[in-house]
């Protein structure tokens, strides 16, 4: 897949964690809710966090307690233990980004981001890398983390990735500016902070696409139509 061609990314909603209901019935970034977004063809975003044992689990927070009731942290659990949680008291249990990737098979496009954990998350891009090596379907990488994507520029560098970002003035802006020189392909933003210096540049000069998050509202919409390329999406059906 070349990073130049990504037409992929902008040509269908993305669903925000997957297609869930709000944590109702089908929890975020589980099976359930990737299986609804193949259903009605919108694309998919995703977190992921590494296991104690380096496994890249699909995960949004750092602690276990909003999603699991469990205290500890997922990088204190190992995959296996990880496995035999249930999510919000579901049959849907944490995923390993390998299992997301054998359900959705390349049927729609996924948008990964790394999630960053100080201290834990040294191993994150080579083994979110490595798992997506054999990976035939349409898949990109991102994280607001400037490390994981100056290990991403050095890690995988055939792998389209972009910055996940908020703010819009001063040292935020700057800061964005200065991760262009990682070679980044896209760029995901904050919704409520557009339209910003970065974004136009980006857009209107580099012609690199933009992505909005978490649209949930039709002024939101409205901002992504008018200030951005695509939306990643929540709570309803675009």
């Amino acid at each position: 897949m070349k990073m130049s061609d990504l037409s992929w990314l902008t040509a269908r909603p993305i669903a925000h964690r997957g297609l869930h209901d709000m944590n109702r019935s089908c929890w975020e970034n589980t099976l359930c809710a990737f299986s609804d977004a193949i259903e009605n063809g919108y694309a998919i975003e995703c977190d992921v966090h590494l296991s104690a044992d380096g496994v890249p689990m699909v995960f949004h927070d750092d602690a276990l307690k909003r999603l699991t009731g469990e205290e500890g942290f997922i990088h204190g659990r190992s995959a296996d233990q990880l496995a035999n949680l249930p999510i919000g008291g579901t049959r849907d249990h944490v995923p390993t980004l390998r299992e997301a990737l054998a359900l959705v098979d390349g049927r729609v496009p996924l948008v990964i981001e790394l999630k960053g954990s100080e201290g834990h998350d040294g191993a994150l891009v080579a083994e979110v890398a490595k798992t997506l090596e054999a990976y035939r379907g349409k898949a990109a990488i991102m994280s607001f983390e400037h490390r994981l994507l100056r290990d991403m520029a050095r890690l995988a560098p055939s792998l389209p990735r972009g910055l996940t970002a908020e703010g819009h003035k001063g040292d935020a802006i700057e800061a964005h500016f200065s991760m262009l020189a990682t070679g980044i392909s896209f760029v995901s933003y904050h919704v409520m902070e557009l339209p910003n210096p970065f974004v136009t540049f980006v857009r209107e000069r580099l012609s690199m696409p933009v992505i909005t998050w978490t649209v949930r509202t039709p002024e939101a919409v409205t901002l992504t139509r008018e200030q951005a390329d695509q939306m990643t999406f929540e709570g309803f059906r675009p």
